[in-house]
């Protein structure tokens, strides 16, 4: 395992995990990782606690951070659909891992 500089600005490890500590941000992707493609509709849906403006912003995040991609379909009303990248399907194995520790370790977390 290569060894990483915590002080260095450009910490791989510093960036990746600032851009994906939200509250939001792994709860779409697994979303999506276990729905394929959804549209804004069904994943609100499927998360019914977070706020339209959350859901809208941290997608838009996700998108520019090519984790996600955005379907816009030229027809009236407009119909937009979410997917995961190959990037984001890469990343899925590490996010179910994290989901598993999450669930195993929960109570003995939140005691």
């Amino acid at each position: 395992m290569q060894r990483l500089d915590p002080l260095y600005p450009t910490c791989p490890i510093r960036n990746v995990i600032d851009r994906m500590s939200d509250k939001w941000s792994l709860l779409i992707l697994s979303t999506l990782n276990q729905n394929g493609i959804m549209r804004y509709k069904e994943l609100n849906s499927a998360i019914p606690d977070i706020s339209q403006k959350m859901l809208s912003s941290t997608l838009k995040r996700l998108e520019a951070d090519k984790l996600i991609n955005r379907k816009m379909y030229p027809e009236i009303p407009p119909r937009v659909e979410y997917s995961l990248t190959n990037t984001g399907q890469k990343l899925m194995p590490a996010v179910g891992m994290m989901v598993d520790w999450a669930l195993e370790y929960f109570d003995e977390i939140t005691k």
